[in-house]
């Protein structure tokens, strides 16, 4: 065959892909000319979601139907000698196929820490799972060894899951929390898959956003090939972090040094900045944060303050040599969806659920405001105190996800109880 025949094949392939595509997708009730608007809630929240009367009872009393979506035994179930990768993916409801051209195009990377609630964190990996996108999980190193081999069982099943390379202890509010996420960082860079940005979470966040709501969010006219790291000049009610000495006690906690010791200013009279410790990043930046000699001189220093991971991105992202910077940029970027206990009354209503460390623990009764910030994700969850809030924004997230899709849609990707709520999708399809 002639060089030209081959192109001309390969053109009438493509094309033939994308008039199915069309038709195919013009034959859904719901288009996805707005992908930015889910489909229907699932029958057991519609009356919550709704504001109908039965609000506040529906969870609870349909709790234990979303809890057959995992076996009870998660941990169990993933430990099992007669567990086969080939039945996992069904079996746990993760997708395993592209959704839309969109996505495919722009893979995503994903870090995520983790030390505890394995539930929690499988069904956020399932949510957020994709087969085009890349996962790297750092396992704290002091979790116990039966949730770390779990963890790695469940990775094994996946070529593009995987566990960092390195380990740390992390401490809260320690260098040890920045130092994972450059461990996963390092890692990706020589992942195979060219992935475009990288979003890092914990094991408590949970998707708002559906994969491919984040593809058109990353590449919108304002974050296209930037990076988004909300955030502001540092605050005076803030300096103490940086302006003192601090040590991490490994696994424990972080302190000021005693006696009190000033640090040097910081290198190349860089303006310290604060923000959160999340962020959506370029690879570009990535690149320029693990080779850069002024990213690696302030890593260096930021080792002994309190919290980095909440000023070393942030900072970073305000100098002109880093790639994709926001020099002006402030606290835009839909990261989380939080509520603080000091923005009660002011950004929202009160926390439905409860306060730990200053921030909401969702209850079920918090879902609809957690819908209605519409940002990436939302922080933060227990499944021991409140787990109908789960149960029913994974709910809606798959049922929108699924709307989204411009493929035909597998029957396990339904999670059980949106089988006979959903069935119409499949219907369509028949």
């Amino acid at each position: 065959m002639s060089q030209i025949e081959g192109r001309k094949c390969s053109f009438l392939l493509c094309l033939g892909i994308v008039v199915c595509s069309i038709i195919y997708w013009l034959t859904r009730t719901k288009s996805v000319g707005e992908p930015t608007t889910s489909g229907p809630f699932p029958t057991e929240c519609q009356p919550f979601v709704s504001g109908t009367e039965k609000e506040e009872h529906y969870c609870q009393n349909d709790r234990q139907t979303n809890r057959l979506t995992l076996p009870k035994d998660v941990r169990g179930y993933i430990h099992s000698g007669s567990l086969q990768c080939s039945n996992l993916s069904t079996e746990l409801h993760f997708i395993n196929a592209t959704l839309s051209c969109e996505e495919e195009h722009y893979p995503l990377a994903f870090i995520v820490t983790i030390h505890k609630e394995l539930e929690i964190f499988v069904r956020m990996l399932r949510a957020i799972y994709m087969p085009q996108n890349v996962y790297c999980i750092h396992v704290d190193a002091k979790a116990p060894k039966e949730y770390q081999e779990a963890v790695q069982n469940l990775a094994s099943c996946f070529d593009n899951v995987f566990l960092s390379s390195r380990s740390e202890k992390v401490t809260y509010a320690g260098f040890s929390r920045l130092q994972a996420d450059l461990n996963c960082m390092k890692d990706l860079m020589a992942s195979p898959k060219a992935w475009r940005k990288v979003i890092n979470l914990c094991g408590q966040d949970f998707p708002i956003m559906s994969n491919r709501e984040l593809v058109q969010y990353m590449q919108s006219k304002e974050w296209r090939d930037k990076n988004m790291t909300p955030g502001v000049k540092q605050p005076a009610t803030m300096k103490h972090r940086t302006l003192f000495q601090h040590q991490e006690i490994v696994g424990s906690h972080v302190a000021p040094r005693v006696p009190r010791h000033f640090k040097g200013p910081p290198p190349y009279n860089l303006k310290i900045y604060f923000g959160t410790a999340y962020y959506a990043l370029t690879r570009d930046f990535v690149d320029f944060v693990l080779k850069n000699k002024i990213a690696n001189d302030f890593l260096e220093w930021s080792k002994d303050t309190f919290s980095p991971d909440e000023h070393y991105w942030v900072t970073l992202n305000h100098i002109k040599e880093a790639p994709g910077s926001r020099i002006d940029g402030g606290w835009e970027g839909a990261i989380r969806a939080i509520k603080w206990r000091d923005q009660e009354g002011k950004a929202h209503d009160g926390c439905k659920g409860h306060y730990l460390r200053d921030i909401c623990v969702f209850g079920v009764e918090d879902v609809p405001w957690i819908i209605e910030k519409k940002g990436m994700f939302a922080n933060k969850f227990e499944s021991n105190t409140s787990p109908e809030a789960l149960d029913c924004l994974e709910e809606w997230h798959r049922n929108k996800v699924l709307n989204h899709a411009t493929v035909p849609i597998h029957p396990s990707w339904l999670l059980h109880s949106q089988i006979n709520s959903n069935s119409s999708l499949l219907k369509q399809q028949s």
